[in-house]
C-alpha cells in the first residue's frame, strides 16, 4: 500500500512501529501534490519547506520518545484559517497580500498535537459558495469522473471543495473546513470522504475569516469516520478568546466509533423527501435505514416541520451577517488597497476590485435586508423562524437519539451546470441547512455511488454536543456501506 492511501489510524501505527518515518510520509504527500495540484488546484498555497521542517520534528521527538495524538500526520488547512506567517486569503483577492502575524486556534491545537501542514486549501468566496468555482485563484476540480462523460470537470462543492478534494485525491489525510450552511458535509458527499460539522461553539472561531458569524462552524474531513473524530478531538476545545466558544470537556471521540447502535432510536424526518432529490438518493435513503435496523438501532419516522423556511432563513441571516462582517475590508487597514481620488473613491475601488460577483450579491442581500424598513420584515423575521428551528430539533430529540438523512440532493455536477442560476446552487444547501440554523453536530458519510459512479452521502445528525452518538452512528453506517471506491484522479495514479 502507498503510503498515500493509509488513513490517519493507520499512519499513526505505521509511525509508531517506525515502519516509516514522518518525513516519509510527508515526501510521499508532497509529492502528489505537485503531480496532481496542477490540475485538480486544491490548494492555493503549498508549504513543502515548513511540511518538511516539521517532519523532522516529529520524527526527532519520536526517537526521544515524544509523541503527541497527532505527530508527523501530513494535513491540509482551508485557507479560511489565519496560519502565522502563511498568506491567508479566504480565496478573495482583497486578502491575497494578507499574512498573518497570528495562529488560528483551531490550527494551534492541531500543531501542539504534532500535525504537519502540507498548505492551505482552495474555497468559495469567502466560504460563500457550494462548488469552489467562485475562488479568486480559480476553480477546483473534483477528482472523480462521470463514467459516461469523463471529460466533464466536475465540482468538488463548497465552500470547502479544496480541503474535500486534496483528502479524496490522497493528497492529505485529513483536513480542516468550515461549515455554514453546508460547506463541511456536502463536499465530503461530493468526494466520497467523511465531513463533519460539530456543534456551535464546539470549536473556536478566533482567527477563521468570518463569513456568517452565529453560523460558522470548524470541523474535520477524513477518509474515515474514525479519522474526523481523531481530527476532532484535537481540534475542539474552550478557548476564551471565542466569545460563543463552550466551556466543557472533549469526549474520546475514538471510542465513540467503537460502540454499537442496539437500542438507539433513529429519527427519519419525512420533510427531507423533496421534489427534484435523485432517485437513487432515496433509495440510498432507505437502504441506511435497513443497514441500522439490522444493527440493532429503532428507525422511527419523524417530524421537523419548519425545515421548508430552512432555505430563505438561511439566506436572510447568511448574506446580513456578512455584510457587517465585511465591512472591515476597507482597503485601510489590511489585505488589498487600491487607491483613488478620496477615502470614498478608495474603498469603492478597492472593494469592487476586490471582491468577485458572488461575494457582492451577498453583501447587497444582507445589507438590504438590514435596512430601515426592512430589518423587521425580513431578519427579525427570519430569526424567529431559526428559533421555531431549533426547537423541531429539541422536540425530535426527545424521542430519538439521532437523525438519518440524504446528504445533498445530488451527486456533483459539472461546472457550469447550476452555478448559473443562484437559486439552483443555494438548493444544494438544503438537507445541510437546517442544522446549521439549530447548531446541531451533523457528519456526512459516504454511503453508495449513483448510476454514473459518482459517491453519495448520507448524513447522521445529532442532538447539541451529542458528537458521540453522531459519530457511534456514523461508524455503523460505515460499516455496513463498506464504501471503498477510489475517484480517478489520486496519487500515484497515471493522469489521462
Amino acid at each position: 500500500m502507498r503510503l498515500t492511501d493509509l488513513g490517519i489510524a493507520a499512519a499513526r501505527t505505521g509511525l509508531a512501529r517506525r515502519d516509516f518515518s514522518a518525513r516519509e510520509l510527508a515526501l510521499a504527500h508532497i509529492a502528489a501534490i505537485e503531480a496532481l495540484n496542477p490540475r485538480l488546484n486544491a490548494f492555493i498555497t503549498a508549504t513543502p519547506e515548513q511540511a518538511l521542517a516539521a517532519a523532522d520534528a516529529a520524527d526527532a521527538a519520536r526517537r526521544r520518545g515524544e509523541s503527541e495524538s497527532l505527530s508527523g500526520i501530513p494535513l491540509a488547512i482551508k485557507d479560511i484559517f489565519c496560519t502565522r506567517g502563511v498568506r491567508t486569503t479566504a480565496g478573495s483577492r482583497i486578502l491575497g497580500p494578507f499574512v498573518p502575524p497570528y495562529e488560528s486556534t483551531v490550527t494551534r491545537n492541531l500543531l501542539r498535537d504534532g500535525a504537519i501542514f502540507l498548505g492551505k486549501t482552495n474555497l468559495d468566496e469567502f466560504a460563500m459558495g457550494s462548488s469552489t468555482t467562485s475562488s479568486a485563484y480559480g476553480s477546483t476540480q473534483n477528482p472523480w469522473k462521470r463514467k459516461q462523460n469523463p471529460e466533464a470537470r466536475l465540482v468538488p462543492g463548497g465552500s470547502s471543495g479544496g480541503s474535500a478534494a486534496a483528502v479524496a485525491a490522497r493528497l492529505a489525510m485529513g483536513a480542516t473546513g468550515t461549515d455554514t450552511g453546508g460547506s463541511i458535509r456536502q463536499p465530503a458527499s461530493f468526494c466520497g470522504i467523511t465531513g463533519m460539522k460539530p456543534t456551535y461553539g464546539r470549536c473556536s472561531r478566533w482567527g477563521v475569516v468570518a463569513f456568517a458569524s452565529s453560523l460558522d462552524h470548524p470541523g474535520p474531513f477524513g477518509r474515515s469516520v474514525e479519522d474526523c473524530a481523531i481530527l476532532l478531538r484535537s481540534m475542539a476545545g474552550h478557548d476564551p478568546r471565542d466569545s460563543t466558544s463552550v466551556d466543557r470537556p472533549v469526549p474520546d471521540y475514538e471510542a465513540a466509533c467503537r460502540r454499537n447502535i442496539k437500542g438507539l432510536r433513529i429519527g427519519v424526518p419525512r420533510e427531507y423527501c423533496v421534489s427534484g432529490m435523485a432517485a437513487e438518493i432515496g433509495e440510498m435513503w432507505r437502504a441506511g435505514e435497513e443497514w441500522l435496523r439490522e444493527q440493532g438501532a429503532e428507525v422511527v419516522e419523524i417530524s421537523l416541520p419548519h425545515t421548508k423556511y430552512g432555505l430563505p432563513t438561511y439566506y436572510i441571516i447568511a448574506p446580513a451577517e456578512a455584510s457587517s462582517n465585511l465591512a472591515r475590508y476597507d482597503g485601510i487597514r489590511y489585505g488589498l488597497r487600491v487607491d483613488g481620488e478620496d477615502l470614498i473613491d478608495l474603498y469603492e475601488r478597492t472593494r469592487g476590485e476586490g471582491f468577485g460577483a458572488e461575494v457582492k450579491r451577498r453583501i447587497l442581500i444582507g445589507t438590504y435586508v438590514l435596512s430601515a424598513g426592512y430589518y423587521d420584515a425580513y431578519y427579525l423575521k427570519a430569526q424567529k423562524v431559526r428559533a421555531l428551528i431549533f426547537k423541531d430539533f429539541s422536540d425530535a430529540f426527545q424521542n430519538v437519539d439521532a437523525i438519518l438523512a440524504p446528504t445533498a440532493p445530488s451527486a456533483a455536477f459539472a461546472e457550469g451546470e447550476k452555478t448559473e442560476d443562484p437559486v439552483m446552487m443555494y438548493l444544494n444547501d438544503v438537507f445541510t441547512v437546517p442544522a446549521d440554523l439549530a447548531g446541531v453536530p451533523a457528519l456526512s458519510v459516504p454511503a453508495g455511488l449513483d448510476a454514473d459512479g459518482l459517491p453519495l452521502g448520507l448524513q447522521v445528525i445529532g442532538p447539541p454536543f451529542g458528537e458521540e452518538v453522531v459519530f457511534t452512528v456514523g461508524a455503523a453506517l460505515e460499516r455496513a456501506a463498506g464504501f471503498t471506491s477510489l475517484p480517478a484522479l489520486r496519487a500515484g495514479e497515471v493522469l489521462r
